[in-house]
């Protein structure tokens, strides 16, 4: 029950963009107030090889980069909406048209087949497309109603926050880092970055592709470093925090923002559910599993980790999927030719390959995968399904973040509703039906903030006008849409107050004028809405 294993590819130093020098001069960009005393390899994922040495920043560089981004804040601000589109709208074109530079860097740095590569840019450029063309909207100046009709003019306005940090993870380097900075500049503000240690290069590339395209140069500032010092320092230099990681993690950091009153929003862990209702074609199901569970290789928050299949269908879709499954081509070569590349590390390989030896150990059943490949790669793993998970298993409940899926029966729709919500994540689900009106009656019961019916995952996270975000332990806020933009700006209210104040007038006693204001109370419920 093996993948098929192509020869590893020996990539060594990256040959064509990537080269040393290429990649020396993207290291030149981080910000820095003064050399660090130390730094930090950045390795080849497929083969654990040095790609880039980067520094390891401290408190003092974060301070001065946040210095050089505020500067910069106040006149991006007052360019407003149409300027700042301009330069987001020459971002996507860029985007698209170098592509090729950037796919060879998030597969080198994070181990990605190239398709998955390619998300990263289809979704960033669809983040710039989007807030380029609707930021105004979403945050344009809208007349409220006055505390007196006619006599009370509100307005409220949505100014920017200022400096807004952001702290990225390694699995997705460019949509989960770039793609939640473009609606916060969108929106007026400068930001300060800092990036995954084991992934810092496709940002540092992305933000000088946002300089080319026409932003201020200090505006956004990228800091590499360890997080317990560089984004605990973030934390208490900007005005607002976006974080995803872990909810472990998440945690720490909505506490450090807590304590300085600044708001925050996060996206973090999922234990993601499919149901696969009896009335569904399996084969089209046993597709939709391939891409959720096994898209970037497992490691994805939105991924599916638990299958609940109707009994009358369990058997042939847990053939038909063990079957697929062993038949996925790895390997880490820079083409479009693999359907799953290398898990992140070493030491990530160990933790999947542990989950799945626990749960063997406990009476799980292995129907495809469940090793380490070596021969391909140090941090290569099969893709794994399961079955028979036992609840003592530790996978059961916890978010393994790699290639592996557990496929269990279940006798009625209720029993899959009842599993799939009995998890203390609740970020991404999936329902699989043969009519799309009753797995939309099945989602609207799933305690998660996306479902996707008929789709694994990525019809929610590529849905940008809507809002993405987790219930539960999966996080706080929301990426997308109107919620995505709003975040990164204040709610400020103006009122003018024409001829009378909002006081007894001149000779009206305090009681007179409490009975003129109950009587008017009592006929305004009567009118139409007033501007």
């Amino acid at each position: 029950m093996t993948a098929p294993s192509p020869t590893s590819t020996n990539l060594g130093h990256p040959r064509g963009w990537a080269t040393d020098a290429r990649i020396d001069d993207l290291v030149r960009t981080v910000a820095r107030h003064a050399e660090p005393d130390d730094t930090m390899v950045v390795r080849v994922a497929f083969t654990g090889e040095p790609l880039a040495v980067v520094p390891s920043c401290g408190a003092e560089d974060v301070a001065a980069a946040a210095a050089r981004a505020r500067s910069a804040q106040p006149a991006w601000e007052a360019l407003g909406f149409r300027g700042r589109a301009r330069v987001l709208r020459r971002f996507h074109d860029l985007l698209l048209a170098r592509q090729d530079e950037v796919l060879d860097l998030l597969q080198l740095e994070a181990g990605k087949a190239r398709k998955y590569a390619f998300e990263e840019v289809l979704g960033t450029s669809n983040a710039a497309r989007y807030y380029a063309n609707t930021a105004a909207r979403h945050l344009r100046d809208v007349r409220r109603r006055g505390a007196v009709p006619i006599l009370t003019k509100t307005i409220e306005r949505h100014p920017a926050r200022g400096l807004i940090g952001f702290i990225g993870p390694w699995n997705y380097p460019m949509i989960l880092t770039i793609a939640d900075i473009l609606p916060a500049i969108a929106a007026g503000n400068a930001a300060i970055l800092k990036p995954d240690s084991q992934t810092p290069l496709c940002a540092l590339w992305a933000v000088e592709l946002l300089r080319e395209a026409g932003m201020p140069r200090d505006l956004v500032q990228v800091v590499t470093g360890r997080g317990s010092v560089v984004g605990s320092a973030i934390v208490d230099e900007c005005d607002f925090v976006q974080f995803t990681g872990s909810s472990k993690t998440g945690r720490e950091v909505a506490a450090r923002a807590s304590a300085r009153l600044i708001d925050c929003s996060m996206e973090l862990g999922g234990k993601n559910a499919m149901i696969v209702l009896d009335d569904v074609d399996v084969e089209k199901a046993v597709e939709g599993a391939i891409r959720a569970c096994f898209a970037n290789s497992g490691q994805l928050c939105l991924s599916v980790e638990r299958a609940y299949v109707h009994d009358r269908v369990y058997d042939e879709f847990v053939e038909r999927l063990a079957e697929r499954t062993k038949h996925l081509v790895m390997h880490g070569q820079l083409d479009w030719t693999a359907d799953m590349g290398s898990l992140i590390s070493p030491a990530h390989c160990e933790m999947v390959a542990a989950y799945v030896d626990d749960a063997v150990q406990r009476g799980a059943r292995i129907e495809a995968g469940g090793k380490a490949r070596p021969d391909i790669g140090p941090a290569f793993y099969e893709p794994t399904v399961l079955t028979g998970l036992p609840e003592t298993a530790a996978c059961a409940r916890e978010e393994i973040f790699g290639p592996v899926v557990a496929v269990e029966r279940v006798a009625t729709v209720e029993e899959a509703i009842s599993r799939a919500n009995d998890s203390a994540y609740g970020l991404s689900a999936s329902v699989w039906s043969g009519s799309g009106r009753r797995g939309y009656k099945v989602a609207a019961q799933l305690e998660t903030g996306m479902v996707n019916v008929n789709e694994g995952w990525i019809a929610t996270a590529s849905s940008i006008d809507a809002p993405m975000g987790g219930f539960k332990a999966s996080g706080i806020g929301r990426r997308n849409g109107h919620h995505g933009i709003a975040k990164y700006a204040e709610s400020q209210t103006i009122c003018v107050q024409r001829l009378a104040a909002m006081a007894a007038p001149p000779g009206v006693s305090e009681e007179k004028y409490a009975a003129i204001l109950t009587t008017m109370q009592g006929g305004l419920r009567r009118l139409p809405f007033v501007k």
